[in-house]
């Protein structure tokens, strides 16, 4: 099968045959419909994870159709399935708790195991996966990927975000546009941070309230400034020690930071405004994936029309686009992100 190959940091994968993966017993093996290009890819591609190395298949954001079916999988061929970025084992004290996404034994195709930037992927631990809808395009659901997951429980399994209150989001990339279309969703009154002016004038017109340009540094103040006091709850969706500040900076007394933006390889140590943390009495939140469980609430909202995600996929690119896509994360990026749907080349 065809398979794009990290075979030396920061420079194209290249393109190869590799042997057809073998089926796990619990679990089956996809033909990939599509595959998201995620900044936490880059974070491989530059060297920077420490799970990556040369030889490695990435990709993790990915829908594909049930070719082969271990002898404990529940899925039956031509089956179409999407899959969360993170393969909790169902057993352990921690899944059974219903907090699968931070389970002890969890698999990561694209990180510790062949990912998707291929034309087929072993998924073990398959009672993960969820049924693709008819409705939803490969291309979307693939780009729903880790984003939109983590945007949801993000805003709502950990910083518990009510109607009406003020959501500030630092980064208006894949992860920031998802917890703006969902955060309208919830009724969340939105202000957008950015450097790039066409990213921030595609986020006012999703529905953002204001858009802050970060350039000058003064983001914190602007917002408190526009939300009369500080966002209520505010999500750092790049993850750097600028923004990450800047989140907590700008909000309002007993207000919650959530941190959604990979903090890896030289920013995986910060210098935090931790006297702003004391004073404004504030929580902060880390979170990471979503609880598989919850997967098919969040695509009924999808397919029943309460939430557009459209918006968020920006292209359909090629196997061989992959090089290009990842090197475009290493300065501003255009609205929107990328989805590879044509494996054939």
């Amino acid at each position: 099968m065809r398979a794009a190959v990290l075979r030396a940091y920061n420079q194209d994968p290249v393109i190869e045959d590799v042997p057809h993966p073998d089926c796990p017993d619990d679990g089956v093996v996809l033909r990939v419909l599509a595959c998201g290009v995620c900044r936490s890819d880059w974070h491989g591609w530059v060297g920077e994870h420490p799970r990556v190395k040369p030889g490695a298949i990435g990709g993790h954001e990915y829908c594909g159709e049930v070719v082969e079916h271990g002898s404990r999988s529940r899925w039956q061929l031509g089956d179409r399935v999407v899959a969360p970025f993170i393969l909790s084992c169902g057993v352990c004290p921690t899944c059974m708790s219903g907090e699968s996404h931070t389970c002890p034994n969890q698999r990561l195709p694209g990180f510790t195991q062949p990912g998707a930037f291929a034309e087929y992927v072993a998924v073990p631990h398959d009672h993960n996966l969820a049924r693709l809808p008819d409705s939803l395009s490969p291309a979307l659901a693939a780009g729903l990927g880790c984003r939109v997951t983590t945007a949801w429980h993000a805003l709502t399994g950990r910083a518990a975000l009510k109607a009406g209150e003020w959501l500030a989001i630092h980064g208006t990339g894949g992860i920031g546009l998802s917890t703006l279309i969902l955060g309208r969703a919830l009724g969340a009154r939105v202000v957008v941070v950015d450097i790039v002016p066409e990213k921030l004038t595609h986020a006012l017109s999703l529905g953002a309230e204001a858009a802050v340009d970060a350039r000058d540094g003064t983001a914190a103040t602007q917002i408190r400034q526009i939300t009369g006091g500080g966002a209520h709850v505010s999500v750092e969706a790049l993850g750097i020690a600028a923004t990450t500040n800047a989140s907590i900076e700008c909000l309002r007394p007993l207000g919650r930071h959530v941190q959604v933006g990979m903090p890896l390889g030289h920013t995986a140590r910060m210098e935090i405004n931790m006297n702003a943390v004391y004073m404004g009495n504030l929580a902060l939140f880390g979170t990471r994936g979503m609880p598989s469980w919850r997967y098919p609430s969040l695509l009924s909202l999808i397919e029943t029309g309460r939430v557009d995600v459209s918006p968020i996929v920006a292209r359909d690119v090629a196997l061989s686009d992959l090089g290009r896509e990842l090197a475009a994360f290493n300065g501003p990026t255009l609205p929107g992100v990328a989805v590879i749907t044509d494996f054939s080349r």
